[in-house]
């Protein structure tokens, strides 16, 4: 099979045995291009009979899959990596009418996408040697070695605001270890894992080994439960999570990981170069419209310099921030998911207000010439909140960036972890001792020194608290998809009991 972008959905939004198709179901949801907030297709709701069916092919498939070597599954994935490299640009404008962010953002996330492929592709043959161990004795006597083994069908739950990345981090490291995956992506961005499916059959994937069902909460459920579903692995948000977690063990128990959502901060001390956390500052908030679960929207900068900061921040969005069709290569803010989403957004800002929240620049709607019927935000900054602002306590999701001032490090460290989340941090300082000192404390999955929202598949991904558990991306990752199992070995003729 050649992989070729397709020019539309008609072809279908699910995917079996190698190939893209649909399913006859009662009920639908629309698929809306969130670039210019229309229609675009209606989707069949999977039920549970249609999850049954895909995860037994999955199951079916898995055991071939799982006997190969993991220098052949590697050399296969690597050839995922090769063809997503070869579509990069197809790909990038898939994921903008998918998702609604800029071309040159989807771009980083393609590239992205091919690196955990080889990644993955390439440590497999290493990692998932299992090892000899002596024992008491010596090898004259009996001896012990483990291996690791795949779980079988890993049951993936993929999130909207990065539909491709979001998809390979979970499909890589699973078809490295040997498992078939059956994937359900969210329903407001569903064509990515479809395009993926299609490049895995091409790069030699065999047919089962990666299906992609769709719909709601019934098809979560469903393969949450389902009693052949060995693994989930989930991205969303952490009422979802803690949902998807009880369900994983109604009828088995089965390992979970959960990549849920944050409420993240940026501490910038006065010893910072104010450019340098500027930049950092507009990385922590602004990308991808704000959709970014790691960003850090509490910006706690220290007196000494709130007030340059907030005048360079302020100068540096309204020169950097234009909004506009994502598919153009000058746009920075793209369209926000949906109507819904952008209406959430705007009820933050005006709970700000509201709270004696002062709102610097930004905070409305906007209607960029050509997608006026997309939903799009201007940017806001806000200041002038307390702690307790609601602002201030929730995960806004959206491009909100808020600004409070603190007096000493101590003080910033217990209001920083004074939180249920704990996705990510950063730390600004040019005193590396302060940033290493301050990053031990923060309770983070995630924390930068100087930078921010840095990501290379090499260092693991993850949350505290109810950020989540499990990691995704590096070595961890990988063997976290294989069963390690313990054998023992008597090489003597006789065995002594202590019988």
């Amino acid at each position: 099979m050649v992989f070729t972008a397709p020019s539309d959905l008609s072809g279908g939004l699910y995917f079996l045995n190698g190939k893209r198709t649909t399913v006859k179901a009662s009920e639908t949801f629309d698929v809306i291009e969130p670039r210019i907030g229309k229609v675009v297709a209606q989707c069949p709701k999977a039920t549970a009979q249609i999850v049954d069916e895909y995860v037994k092919v999955a199951s079916a498939a898995q055991p071939a899959w799982g006997e190969t070597t993991a220098l052949d599954r590697g050399k296969v994935l690597h050839k995922v990596a090769d063809l997503i490299r070869e579509h990069a640009e197809e790909l990038a404008v898939w994921e903008v009418k998918t998702n609604g962010k800029p071309i040159y953002e989807a771009r980083c996330d393609i590239a992205s996408s091919a690196d955990t492929f080889d990644f993955f592709g390439g440590i497999a043959t290493a990692v998932l040697q299992g090892d000899s161990l002596e024992l008491p004795g010596g090898p004259s006597q009996r001896i012990a070695y483990t291996r690791r083994e795949p779980y079988g069908v890993i049951g993936c739950i993929g999130a909207w605001n990065y539909p491709f990345q979001t998809c390979v981090w979970k499909v890589a490291p699973a078809l490295a270890a040997g498992n078939s995956v059956v994937y359900k992506p969210s329903p407001f961005a569903p064509a990515s894992p479809v395009l993926l499916g299609e490049i895995l059959t091409a790069a030699g994937v065999p047919d089962g080994v990666y299906n992609v069902i769709q719909g709601e909460g019934e098809a979560g459920i469903a393969l949450c439960e389902h009693q052949l579903v060995a693994k989930v692995s989930f991205t969303g948000s952490v009422a979802s999570g803690e949902a998807v977690q009880r369900q994983s063990a109604t009828k088995n128990v089965k390992p979970v990981t959960l990549e849920l959502g944050g409420k993240s901060e940026l501490i910038i001390f006065d010893d910072s170069n104010v450019q340098s956390a500027v930049a950092a500052a507009m990385l922590a908030n602004f990308l991808n419209q704000g959709q970014v679960c790691t960003n850090a929207t509490r910006v706690f900068v220290q007196r000494g310099i709130l007030a340059s900061f907030t005048e360079a921040i302020v100068k540096e969005a309204n020169e950097k921030l234009k909004v506009g069709d994502p598919l153009l290569e000058d746009t920075r803010v793209g369209a926000n998911i949906n109507e819904g989403h952008l209406q959430r957004i705007l009820g933050y800002v005006e709970s700000a207000k509201q709270e004696g929240g002062v709102v610097l620049r930004g905070g409305e709607r906007v209607h960029p010439e050509g997608v006026e019927g997309g939903a799009y935000f201007d940017p806001a900054i806000i200041t002038g909140l307390t702690d307790e602002a609601k602002a201030v306590r929730e995960e806004i999701f959206g491009a909100c960036m808020l600004i409070l001032p603190f007096d000493t490090e101590e003080e910033v460290i217990a209001r920083a972890n004074n939180t249920t989340y704990g996705l990510a941090a950063g730390v600004f300082s040019g005193n590396l001792a302060r940033g290493h000192r301050v990053a031990a404390r923060l309770q983070a999955g995630t924390v930068f020194i100087n930078t921010y929202n840095d990501t290379e598949v090499n260092v693991p991904f993850g949350g505290f608290k109810n950020s989540g558990h499990g990691r995704e991306n590096c070595i961890d990752t990988l063997r976290a998809h294989t069963q390690t199992k313990a054998i023992y070995v008597n090489v003597q003729d006789t065995t002594e009991h202590c019988f």
